[in-house]
């Protein structure tokens, strides 16, 4: 499962997610008003938060899909980073 700081900053881009509900690795992000826009300043945010680059080959629609996929694209970049 994902950090806090990851969740707290997708939360940020996910206007259809109440703050009392739980964010769980399957739901859409889209469906909870991830756009194009958002995406371009969650990626944004992530790389800064983490100290990672996505690379192009996770500049996918699919990468965005679900907070599960998406967390498991930073933590693969984070392992990256540290071996």
């Amino acid at each position: 499962m994902w950090d806090d700081q990851f969740e707290e900053i997708l939360r940020t881009f996910l206007p259809f997610l109440p703050p009392q509900e739980p964010l769980t690795a399957d739901d859409e992000l889209k469906d909870l008003g991830l756009d194009s826009l958002g995406m371009v300043q969650l990626l944004g945010m992530l790389e800064e938060a983490y100290q990672v680059r996505f690379r192009d080959s996770a500049l996918t629609m699919d990468t965005f899909r679900s907070a599960g996929v998406l967390w498991e694209t930073v933590e693969g970049m984070l392992q990256r980073a540290t071996s």
